[in-house]
């Protein structure tokens, strides 16, 4: 057997530790074969595993199942998926979801200890490397300030979905008002928004709450219903960084001088755009998106390289500041 059926093998007996375990539907979608070559996967897997269960379900097909401690001594982690994990803890961190991170901290050390022990001290000096080397790569700057209570209040009431009480201080208002809101997701970025309806209002708008603005969150017993045709990824797309304003919302267009197109070929300013080279050697992107705030934010740090061809409102607030004296471009 070559390596590639042999890791391919393994993948299907992982998948086959599931409750329903797998049927040769689900081998034709994950390996991309076809019937005859999904039956031979079946048969080399019962070949390789005896301890391999064949049932009949409901739905007339036939399914295999596999039992998790069957594989269970091939499944020990690697040093790069350890460390793989403890990074995604500490982004989550600094994104300060402190509830998830929390949760991810204690899968991981669950995963540890059911290494077997012969394998847990080289696995340790492996993970201790490869930690060591990541401690050049830091991501330093700026970042959102957390109150883990608050995090973990708006994590639980996401999860139900519950509604949500908070004390919030708008940027209008002189102390903190108690609301009640439907949470439909957290958008990250320079600041971190609480996207949800207030039910108070009438008109069923989404709204934007800063979290460090936050200063008390209760989930309640009740729940709702999350709407069916919403989708927070395609929400935030409206958005040039994590702050929306339909009245801002259209076409952006910026023109980056032949200097700075390399560069700024280099960047993905939002998921939507499309770049154009014109025949000067200038750049210019184009996508739609509101948030001209945070837009004139990075924009400024282009200095003179960069040209807001629209909307107007936005060269408006970008032309007037830009400078050609930067030493570095972004």
């Amino acid at each position: 057997m070559s390596f590639g059926k042999a890791v391919d093998l393994l993948r299907l007996a992982m998948m086959s530790t599931g409750r329903r375990g797998v049927c040769l539907a689900d081998v034709e979608a994950e390996f991309g074969g076809v019937r005859r070559t999904a039956q031979r996967m079946i048969a080399a897997l019962q070949e390789a595993f005896p301890a391999t269960e064949h049932h009949v379900a409901d739905d007339g097909r036939h399914y295999w199942t596999l039992p998790a401690r069957a594989i269970a001594p091939l499944l020990s982690p690697s040093a790069d998926e350890l460390v793989a994990m403890a990074a995604a803890i500490t982004e989550l961190e600094r994104a300060g979801m402190g509830s998830e991170a929390g949760q991810l901290r204690t899968l991981s050390r669950k995963v540890r200890a059911l290494v077997p022990p012969e394998k847990g001290t080289r696995l340790a000096v492996d993970e201790e490397a490869l930690l060591e080397a990541m401690g050049y790569a830091a991501r330093p700057g700026p970042r959102p300030s957390a109150n883990s209570q608050i995090d973990e209040a708006i994590s639980h009431a996401l999860k139900g979905p519950f509604h949500l009480a908070v004390d919030y201080r708008a940027r209008t208002e002189a102390a903190p008002s108690t609301r009640t809101i439907a949470p439909y997701g957290l958008l990250l970025g320079a600041r971190r928004y609480l996207v949800g309806i207030d039910l108070a209002r009438t008109d069923g708008r989404l709204r934007h709450y800063r979290v460090e603005d936050i200063s008390r969150a209760e989930p309640l017993e009740s729940s709702f219903d999350y709407p069916e045709d919403f989708n927070l990824a395609d929400y935030a797309q409206r958005a040039f960084g994590s702050f929306h304003d339909d009245r801002e919302y259209g076409e952006v267009i910026w023109k980056f001088a032949p200097a700075a197109a390399d560069r700024a070929q280099r960047f993905l300013f939002h998921p939507s755009q499309r770049s154009e080279i014109l025949d000067d050697g200038s750049l210019v992107v184009r996508f739609e998106a509101s948030g001209h705030l945070e837009m004139a934010w990075h924009l400024y740090s282009w200095g003179s390289s960069v040209e807001v061809l629209a909307p107007s409102a936005l060269a408006a607030m970008v032309h007037p500041y830009r400078r050609g004296d930067f030493p570095a471009l972004p």
